[in-house]
């Protein structure tokens, strides 16, 4: 019973995701959704610059903080293990609606495209930076980094296999492609407001500094095959294949 209780709640936190994410593009692109990130009663600026800020702090650190090696060694024994992933996914789904629910619009124009042209350029951008995060994911393993696959193994009785290291593409042209697509993805509008401006300015900020950390966490897991490969792929732009030469001539290359 329990293995299937922990199946429907896995199953049941990647759906929130998923409707977590469509609500999330709505939001940034001013759609669909009925409060968006330049809609509703924005207030005076500073605490309006206060209180998003403050709302995206909390994001931050939940976001970061129970990814952490250290955090899940003391998190399982509160949470059971083959559901610590899925209550991650829960709770971030949480962080962002309480971002989007308490956001503050500064309707103040930094850009606004009218040439049509430009406009569809950027709208399509926009597009691409949305489909991008989740093919990315797919590249690697998309349920297991939503929890999915741990329930399932658990649902059939089988230990947790953690996944090999390997950079299909498009990690082997940059390490972070996810955050490549979420910085398009923010970035990639035809109208910015300076409340749409500062949500992109600080989760790209975040962004660059999550993934510094990231890598430390996987040096320390994958030791020196993540080293070469950190080394050889750059992390944001890609740029030619270099060769990586081992102390004892052995060469790599990103393909």
């Amino acid at each position: 019973m329990k293995r299937i209780a922990f199946f429907a709640y896995g199953v049941v936190c990647h759906l929130l995701f998923l409707a977590t994410y469509a609500y999330l593009a709505g939001f940034v692109g001013n759609i669909v959704v009925p409060k968006s990130i330049d809609s509703g009663v924005g207030g005076p600026l500073a605490s309006a610059v206060i209180i998003n800020l403050a709302l995206l702090l909390v994001f931050a650190i939940q976001h970061s903080v129970m990814a952490r090696p250290a955090f899940k060694e003391r998190w399982t024994k509160i949470v059971p293990k083959p559901i610590e992933r899925s209550t991650y996914v829960l709770l971030s789904c949480v962080a962002l609606f309480l971002l989007m629910w308490l956001w503050r619009p500064i309707d103040v124009k930094i850009w606004h495209v009218t040439e049509p042209v430009l406009w569809w350029l950027l709208t399509a951008l926009f597009v691409a930076g949305w489909l991008l995060v989740p093919l990315v994911s797919l590249a690697i393993n998309h349920f297991d980094l939503f929890g999915t696959r741990q329930v399932w193994l658990y649902l059939q009785g089988l230990p947790y296999t953690p996944l090999e290291f390997r950079t299909p593409l498009p990690y082997n042209l940059v390490r972070h492609p996810l955050y490549i697509g979420w910085a398009i993805a923010f970035w990639a509008t035809p109208s910015m407001t300076l409340g749409h401006l500062l949500f992109a300015g600080f989760l790209s900020i975040y962004m660059v500094a999550a993934s510094r950390v990231e890598e430390r966490d996987l040096i320390g897991y994958f030791g020196k095959q993540y080293e070469d490969y950190r080394r050889r792929v750059p992390a944001f732009i890609p740029w030619p294949t270099r060769k990586v030469v081992r102390p004892e001539g052995e060469r790599i290359s990103a393909t």
